[in-house]
C-alpha cells in the first residue's frame, strides 16, 4: 500500500471515519503566505500576553522544524457541539444569573480525545505499511491548524478567524499528523463568507477588528483563559456572564445552521456546566474545582482565575441578595487578583448616591 499513495489516502479516510472523524484531508507544507500574515499580526502586538506565539519563531509555519522530513500533513475534523446540552446556549447567555461556558469546554478536554484518536489513526497506518516518521498534534505545539485544514480541503478561515465548512459550520476541532509520507494533497477550499459580517457585528468587545483579523487583547476567550492578570475594566461589562471562553461569533454564523451534533460521549456536558448558576460555581472550593475539572480543559486556568472570571460575571448579573452575599463571602480571599475583581463586582451592585437637588 505504501507504493500506492492514492489507495493509502482512501484507506486513511476510511480508518479516520471509523474512529469518529467527520473528515480527513491531506495538506502540503508550503505556508509562506500564512507565515507572513502571522508575523505581521505578531508585530502589531495583537497576541497580547501569549508570548509563546512569538517565541516559537517560524516553527508554526515550517513543519520541517517540528518533524524533520515532513512531506504531508494529515488533517482531521471532529465535531464537538453537544447533542444533549440541557439549556440552549442562547438561553444561558440571556440569563444573567447563569454561567456561560464555551461549548467546546463542557465535556472532556479535547486535547486528550483528539490526541488519542489521531494516535490510533497513525497506528492503523503503521500496521498497514510498516514504520514511518510521524508526529501527532492537537493544539499542543506551534501548528497552523486552520491554514492546514484549508489546504487539506476541510474548511476555510471565516472572518472570525475560525475554521468553517458549508456542511457543518464551525463547531468542530481539528488535529494533525505530520508525516514523511509522500501523499497526494487535496485541493484547498475556497471561502464562502461573502458580504456577511454577523460575527464582527455581534462580538461583545469588538475584538474582530477587520475581516479575518482578531485582536486577542480584546477577545473574551483570551481575557478569560489566556490572560493571567487583571481583566481590563473597560471590557468587564461586555463580558456578561461568559466565564470561560465566548461563542457569540459562532452562534450568529449562518453556516452553523448546518452544524453537526457530536455523538462523542466525552464531549457531553459534565458536572451540569451547561446549566449551572454563577453562585453555584463561585462557591466551589479549590479542592472541589480541581476534582470536578479533572480531565477538563478548564482546569488549566486554575481556581484563582476561575473565581476572577465568575466575579466579573456576578458584577454583571441582575442585583439580588444571593449574588451580593456570594461576592461578600469572597471579599477577603487570599488572592489579591480575586479580591480586586470581587470589589469591582460589589460596586456594580451598590446603589449610587445622588447629590440632593
Amino acid at each position: 500500500m505504501r507504493d500506492d499513495p492514492q489507495a493509502l489516502v482512501e484507506n486513511i479516510r476510511q480508518w479516520g471515519q471509523a474512529l469518529g472523524f467527520a473528515n480527513i484531508g491531506i495538506a502540503g507544507i508550503e505556508l509562506t503566505q500564512a507565515e507572513q500574515y502571522l508575523q505581521a499580526w505578531l508585530a502589531e502586538g495583537m497576541h497580547g500576553e501569549m508570548d509563546y506565539m512569538a517565541r516559537h519563531g517560524h516553527a508554526r509555519s515550517r513543519p520541517n522544524e517540528l518533524l524533520p522530513g515532513t512531506l504531508s500533513v494529515i488533517s482531521a475534523r471532529l465535531p464537538y457541539w453537544p447533542a444533549d446540552a440541557a439549556t440552549p446556549a442562547e438561553e444561558v447567555l440571556q440569563d444573567g444569573s447563569a454561567a456561560y461556558i464555551s461549548r467546546y469546554a463542557l465535556g472532556r478536554d479535547y486535547h486528550k480525545v483528539l490526541r488519542q484518536r489521531l494516535q490510533a489513526l497513525a497506528t492503523h497506518i503503521e500496521a498497514a505499511i510498516g514504520p514511518f516518521a510521524y508526529r501527532v498534534f492537537t493544539d499542543s505545539a506551534p501548528v497552523m491548524e486552520i491554514e492546514l485544514a484549508r489546504k487539506a480541503g476541510l474548511a476555510w478561515r471565516g472572518k472570525h478567524t475560525l475554521a468553517l465548512t458549508r456542511e457543518a459550520g464551525s463547531w468542530f476541532f481539528v488535529g494533525e499528523i505530520y508525516t514523511d509520507l509522500a501523499l497526494p494533497h487535496d485541493k484547498p477550499i475556497s471561502e464562502h463568507c461573502g458580504d456577511c459580517t454577523r460575527c464582527m457585528d455581534i462580538c461583545p468587545t469588538q475584538a474582530i477588528v477587520a475581516p479575518y483579523k482578531v485582536d486577542a487583547r480584546r477577545c473574551i476567550s483570551y481575557l478569560t483563559i489566556e490572560l493571567a492578570g487583571s481583566i481590563p475594566i473597560e471590557f468587564r461589562p461586555a463580558m456578561g456572564n461568559r466565564i470561560y471562553g465566548c461563542d457569540d461569533c459562532q452562534l450568529t454564523c449562518p453556516w452553523n445552521r448546518f452544524a453537526t451534533r457530536t455523538n462523542e460521549p466525552d464531549f457531553a456536558p459534565r458536572h451540569a456546566l451547561d446549566q449551572s448558576t454563577l453562585c453555584e460555581l463561585f462557591a466551589w472550593t479549590e479542592a472541589e474545582f480541581l476534582q470536578r475539572m479533572e480531565g477538563s480543559a478548564i482546569r488549566r486556568i486554575g481556581h484563582e482565575r476561575w473565581l476572577r472570571n465568575i466575579a466579573v460575571a456576578l458584577g454583571n448579573a441582575p442585583n439580588s441578595p444571593e449574588i451580593v452575599a456570594a461576592l461578600q463571602q469572597r471579599s477577603a480571599h487570599p488572592s489579591a487578583l480575586v479580591r480586586e475583581h470581587v470589589a469591582w463586582a460589589l460596586v456594580q451592585h451598590t446603589p449610587q448616591k445622588h447629590p440632593p437637588y
